[in-house]
């Protein structure tokens, strides 16, 4: 069931499949975005309850947990479909660049290449307006205390791209592509067990549920994610690189999370 979980930014976030998370985002005369659509059937729903009208599909990546849903949303709606790259769907209308602004549904959004889970992955990032702080829809990108897994590059630029995305401001709202919070914040008191911000926040969602921690903040991120903390002394000290460069230590994070 889709829940109203930002109270700037008209987000419905719809659970699905095992973990995904597809977001709508509600703009002006009641149209709508979906962002990662893996399956149709409850976007369609959704946006049959709350009278709205889907006009636009906003793709991350190509994998078909986060595009599985597009032909059909095309076939039911004659919506727009916006992609990095053709390879991703068939059903592609727009391929966007790093950089391009996007406008839609009263939303002027940036598209920010975020090369690392896969070559062409890109975020969607909504500049704060006066009203509003932004957000960012990351995909498999970045998660709530953790990134993607590097399926087609290095880690090397998977680190300069979430890099590039906590230059964003702290207040941003990161909307990530899964619901991993838990695991992934287990994972990081491995590295950095006495950092209280995650264990407070750890209590919260055990009492309350996961979705709970939706939106994150980039402010947040930074306190939390031991991806964009490879200067933390101590996780350096729980990895043995007390020393090394930034991307060395992301690497050996990546590689200890893959075995998690």
């Amino acid at each position: 069931m889709a829940a109203c979980i930002d109270t700037q930014y008209p987000v419905l976030v719809i659970p699905a499949m095992q973990d995904n998370l597809i977001y709508l985002l509600i703009g002006t005369d009641s149209c709508c975005a979906v962002i990662d659509p893996g399956t149709a059937e409850p976007v369609l729903e959704t946006a049959e309850q709350k009278k709205l009208t889907l006009t636009h599909v906003l793709l991350t990546h190509g994998h078909a947990d986060h595009t599985g849903g597009v032909s059909l949303l095309k076939k039911k709606t004659g919506c727009s479909v916006l992609g990095s790259d053709l390879r991703q769907s068939s059903e592609i209308d727009i391929v966007v660049q790093d950089n391009q602004l996007i406008d839609m549904c009263g939303f002027r959004i940036d598209v920010i290449a975020t090369p690392g889970h896969t070559c062409s992955s890109v975020c969607y990032y909504l500049k704060p307006d006066g009203r509003s702080a932004g957000a960012v829809f990351t995909g498999d990108t970045l998660f709530i205390c953790g990134c993607g897994r590097l399926f087609e590059c290095t880690a090397n630029q998977m680190f300069h791209s979430i890099e590039r995305l906590a230059a964003l401001p702290d207040s941003t709202r990161l909307f990530p592509g899964h619901d991993y919070t838990m695991d992934n914040m287990r994972f990081a008191l491995t590295v950095e067990p006495g950092n209280m911000a995650i264990r407070r926040q750890m209590e919260v969602l055990n009492k309350e549920g996961s979705l709970a921690a939706i939106p994150s903040s980039m402010g947040f991120e930074k306190q939390t994610n031991p991806f964009l903390r490879t200067q933390s002394p101590d996780i350096r000290r729980h990895v043995n690189l007390p020393d090394a460069p930034g991307e060395q230590v992301f690497a050996e994070l990546r590689r200890r999370k893959d075995r998690f």
